[in-house]
C-alpha cells in the first residue's frame, strides 16, 4: 500500500517520499485512516516501528486543511506532550521533516535550556508546541499561552505519561483545554490500569494495536547472564573486547552509576558518553550526536534514554542494571533492532534481581535464554574502586579548623572549647548549665 491511498496531504507525501519512505508501516497503515476523520485513537505498537508517523503525517495534514481555510487566525492548534526532552526533539525533527513544504510553525518546550524563546513561542500562537510537561505548566502558571483553539492533544509514549508521576500535570493541562478536541494516545506498551485512566481523556477511543502489546520487537535477540554485582564492571569490559559490539547503549538505575561506568570504560581506552538528568541540555544533546556519529562506541544512560533515543545502528543493548519494571525493560531494548534491524539485548542479571526477572518472562510471555560469558571467571574477586569525584557538598570531608579572634565566642553549637559560664549564647541549647539546674532544681528563678 503507498502513502498516496491514505489521504494524506500532497505536500506531505511529497516531504515523505523524499525522506526516503515508499509505504506506511502497519501502524501507519491502520491509524492514519482513522486519525483523519477526527476520532481518538490509541496506537499500540513495539519500537521502531514508525509510531510518530503514524500521528505526526495525519495531523500535519488536518493542521494544513485548517490553516488554510478563508479567515482562519493564527493560534495553537495542535499540543504534544512527551516524557523526555530526547523524545521531545526527535519528534519535533520528524514533524520539520514531513511539514518542510507546508506553511507551518512550531515550537519545543521543555527545560534545560533559556525561558524566552519558549515564551515567545507561545505568546505568538505557534501552531503546534511540542512540549514536557514540567516546563509546560511552569510557562503556563506565569500566563503565557492560550490554549483555547486546540484542536488535537498527542501524548506519545503514553503509560509513562499517565503513570503516578505525570498523571497530575496531565490532568491541569488537559483541563486547560477545549473539551471538544481529538486525543491521540501511542505507546509501545499500555496496561489495563492505564487503558483505564484513558477514559478521563478520550472520547469511545479506537484502539489500534500491532502486535502483543508487551512484545519487544521480533528482530531483537535477547539474553541473560547471572553475575555477581561485584564482577559486572569486569563482565562488561570483558564483553566489549568483542568488535562485534560497536554500538552500544548501555542502561544503569542511577546517575552516579552511569557517571562511574563511564569513568572506568574511559580509564580503559573505551569511548565513552553519558546521558542522565544531572547532564545539561548541551550535554545531552552531544552525547547523543557524539554516539550517532561513532565518535564514542557506548552510551551510559539511565532510563530517560529509553523514550527518546533514536539512533539506526545500535548493535547493542546492555541492561547493566536491570530494570524493575517490565515496561522499562520493553522500551530499553527496543533502542536496537529498529525498523527490523537485528539487536542483540543483553541483561545482567544479579541474586536480587531473579524476581524481576520472573515478572518480566511473565509479562512477554516467554522465558529468557541464559549464557555464560566464554572465557570469563565467576568467581573472581571484585575490580578495586577507581578515584571518584572531589566530595562536594553533603559529602564528609575534613574541615579546616575555623580560627576566630580573641574573646570571640564559638559559634552556636560548638561547646568543645567553650569558655566556663553561665553565658547561654555560647553552649548548645541542651548544655546549658542553667537549663540544667533548672532540671536539678524545677523551682522557678526569683
Amino acid at each position: 500500500m503507498p502513502f498516496t491511498v491514505l489521504g494524506l496531504d500532497p505536500r506531505i507525501i511529497q516531504a515523505v517520499q523524499e525522506a526516503g519512505y515508499t509505504e506506511p508501516t502497519p501502524i501507519q497503515a491502520a491509524a492514519i485512516p482513522a486519525i483523519l476523520t477526527g476520532q481518538d485513537v490509541i496506537g499500540i505498537a513495539q519500537t521502531g516501528t514508525g509510531k510518530t508517523a503514524a500521528f505526526t503525517l495525519p495531523l500535519l495534514t488536518r493542521m494544513a486543511a485548517a490553516t488554510a481555510a478563508p479567515n482562519a487566525k493564527r493560534r495553537t492548534r495542535a499540543l504534544v506532550l512527551a516524557p523526555t526532552r530526547e523524545l521531545a526533539v526527535q519528534i519535533e525533527e520528524n514533524v520539520r521533516a514531513y511539514a518542510k513544504h507546508l506553511p507551518l510553525t512550531m515550537a519545543t518546550v521543555f527545560g534545560g535550556v533559556g525561558e524566552r524563546p519558549q515564551i515567545n513561542a507561545l505568546r505568538a500562537g505557534t501552531d503546534l508546541i511540542i512540549a514536557c510537561p514540567g516546563r509546560l505548566m511552569d510557562l503556563l502558571g506565569q500566563g503565557h499561552g492560550d490554549f483555547n483553539g486546540i484542536e488535537t492533544l498527542i501524548l506519545d509514549e503514553a503509560d509513562r505519561m499517565l503513570d503516578m508521576g505525570f498523571l497530575p500535570s496531565i490532568r491541569r493541562i488537559i483541563r486547560g483545554l477545549p473539551k471538544q478536541r481529538q486525543t491521540l494516545l501511542f505507546s509501545a506498551t499500555l496496561s489495563k490500569e492505564i487503558e483505564t485512566l484513558t477514559t478521563e481523556f478520550q472520547h469511545s477511543p479506537k484502539i489500534v494495536q500491532i502486535g502483543r502489546r508487551s512484545n519487544p520487537a521480533e528482530t531483537v535477540a535477547q539474553w541473560v547472564y547471572e553475575v555477581p554485582v561485584h564482577l559486572k564492571p569486569v563482565l562488561l569490559t570483558h564483553l566489549l573486547e568483542d568488535p562485534a559490539m560497536n554500538s552500544v547503549l548501555v542502561f544503569t538505575r542511577t546517575k552516579h552509576g552511569a557517571d562511574r561506568i563511564a569513568r572506568r570504560l574511559e580509564s580503559q581506552n573505551i569511548s565513552c558518553g553519558t546521558l542522565h538528568s544531572n547532564r545539561s541540555q548541551n550535554q545531552r544533546l552531544k552525547a547523543l550526536k557524539d554516539f550517532r556519529s561513532g565518535d564514542v562506541r557506548v552510551l551510559v544512560a539511565t532510563d530517560i534514554a529509553a523514550r527518546g533515543i533514536d539512533v539506526d545502528g545500535i548493535s547493542h543493548v546492555v541492561n547493566y542494571d536491570f530494570p524493575p519494571h517490565a515496561e522499562d525493560y520493553v522500551h530499553r531494548i527496543g533502542r536496537t533492532g529498529r525498523a527490523q534491524a537485528i539487536g542483540d539485548a543483553i541483561s545482567f542479571v544479579s541474586s536480587e534481581d531473579t524476581g524481576a526477572l520472573r515478572d518480566l518472562e511473565r509479562f512477554i510471555g516467554r522465558g529468557i535464554l541464559r549464557k555464560k560469558a566464554e572465557n570469563f571467571d565467576l568467581s573472581a574477586p571484585a575490580p578495586p574502586r577507581l578515584p571518584g569525584p572531589p566530595p562536594g557538598r553533603g559529602q564528609n570531608q575534613q574541615r579546616p579548623p575555623q580560627r576566630r579572634a580573641q574573646g570571640q565566642a564559638p559559634a552556636r553549637g560548638n561547646s568543645r572549647n567553650a569558655p566556663p559560664g553561665n553565658d547561654p549564647s555560647v553552649y548548645p541549647r541542651h548544655q546549658d548549665p542553667r537549663r540544667q539546674q533548672q532540671r536539678r532544681d524545677p523551682r522557678p528563678n526569683p
